[in-house]
């Protein structure tokens, strides 16, 4: 519930957190050659046993398409991740964890970790739970409305966005020629 201009809000407050945890967390990372975007992509391709494709990845990465596959080449190129085409579908590219990628998940962690512990330093254990219940329950709910206007908006044909990260930024296909 915003008050004034000068005070936008929880929405904002939430965005702002966010950016100077990542921006603080990129810092960290940069000595080993990694953003938190980089590590994230890491920590996520590490869940899958064969590699995943792009699309998946993207999707729970919560990316468009182009964006992750311009940070999936400086990845490949940096020796993180390998990159080949999809024994089921030859036009789609599935990526893995290298060697050099695998050995340093750890001391990834160990930063965030680390940092994770900083911010919240002086944070009274009581008190970040009931933040994080808070927060779980905003996130829940705007879930939550997200499907139940999908569900009304999405008649046939409507191009009704089918997640919350549809509602951020829609994708744009173009035809190749």
């Amino acid at each position: 519930m915003p008050k004034s201009a000068k005070d936008p809000g929880i929405g904002a407050l939430l965005g702002e957190t966010g950016r100077a945890w990542r921006y603080r967390l990129d810092q960290r990372l940069k000595p080993l050659g990694l953003s938190q975007a980089k590590w994230i992509t890491l920590l996520k391709l590490s869940c899958a046993d064969e590699g995943m494709t792009q699309t998946e990845l993207a999707d729970r990465l919560g990316v468009e398409g182009p964006t992750l596959a311009r940070l999936l080449d400086r990845m490949a190129a940096d020796s993180w991740i390998e990159r080949r085409e999809s024994d089921e579908d030859r036009r789609s590219k599935t990526g893995s964890l290298r060697p050099k990628a695998c050995g340093l998940l750890e001391r990834i962690t160990a930063v965030a970790m680390q940092l994770n512990a900083d911010l919240l330093e002086g944070v009274p254990v009581g008190d970040l739970r009931c933040c994080m219940e808070v927060l779980q329950r905003i996130k829940e709910r705007a879930l939550s409305l997200d499907s139940a206007t999908d569900a009304s908006d999405s008649s046939p044909g409507s191009g009704a966005p089918k997640s919350p990260r549809d509602h951020a930024r829609p994708r744009v296909r173009r035809n190749k020629k």
